[in-house]
C-alpha cells in the first residue's frame, strides 16, 4: 500500500482561494505512521523553525510556530505564500513492513531516498504554468540528494525560461548543519 503525502489535497494549490506570487515547495510529509502529528505544513514545530522564521522574512514581528492552522494559513493567504510538496506519494512503501514505518518516522530526505525507489511526484513546472502570478520559488533544503535534485532541476530550468527567481533554502529544521 502506498504512503501519500499527509496534506495530498494541498499539493496541487486547488485549495486556495487568492492567486499566490511565492511558491515553497517541500519534500514529503508522509500520511503514516501514526505518529506524525502534523496538522498542516512544517506543522511538526517542536523541531521545525519555519513558522518561527517565515514571518521575519516579511518582517513580520510574529512567531507563528505556536500558532494554529488558521493562523498559518491566513498568513500565507495575506502574503500570497503557497506550500506544496516534491513528493505526493512513495508507492512502494509498505504500512505493514516495520521498516518502512520507522524511515518514514525518521521525516528524513536521506531515509526516503535510499529506503524507497518508487515515488509520485508533484508536477511543480505544471503548478507554475497554471499560476503565472508565481515569481518567487523556493526549495526548504539544499542540493545533495538526486532525488529531489533532479526534480528540482526542472523547476530551476522552467524559472530560468520564463524569469522567476528560483532558490534553494536551508531546511528549517532544527536538525540542519551546515
Amino acid at each position: 500500500m502506498a504512503c501519500p503525502h499527509k496534506f495530498q489535497e494541498y499539493l496541487t494549490l486547488e485549495q486556495l482561494d487568492f492567486e499566490p506570487t511565492t511558491l515553497i515547495v517541500g519534500t514529503f510529509n508522509p500520511a503514516w505512521p501514526a505518529g506524525n502529528y502534523a496538522q498542516w505544513f512544517y506543522g511538526r514545530t517542536n523541531n521545525n523553525y519555519f513558522w518561527d522564521v517565515l514571518p521575519r522574512l516579511y518582517q513580520a514581528d510574529l512567531n507563528l510556530r505556536p500558532g494554529t492552522v488558521a493562523s498559518w494559513k491566513q498568513f500565507c493567504a495575506d502574503k500570497k505564500i503557497a506550500l506544496t510538496d516534491m513528493i505526493s506519494s512513495i508507492n512502494d512503501a509498505d504500512q505493514g513492513v516495520q521498516l518502512h514505518n520507522d524511515k518514514l518516522a525518521n521525516y528524513t530526505d536521506a531515509a526516503l531516498a535510499t529506503t524507497f525507489a518508487d515515488f509520485t511526484f508533484t508536477d511543480i513546472v505544471k503548478l507554475l504554468r497554471q499560476h503565472p502570478t508565481i515569481k518567487y520559488v523556493y526549495l526548504t533544503r539544499k542540493p545533495g540528494i538526486s532525488l529531489f535534485d533532479d526534480q528540482w532541476m526542472l523547476v530551476e530550468n522552467y524559472g530560468i525560461e520564463h524569469g522567476l527567481h528560483v532558490r534553494n533554502l536551508l531546511t528549517p529544521s532544527k536538525y540542519a548543519f551546515y
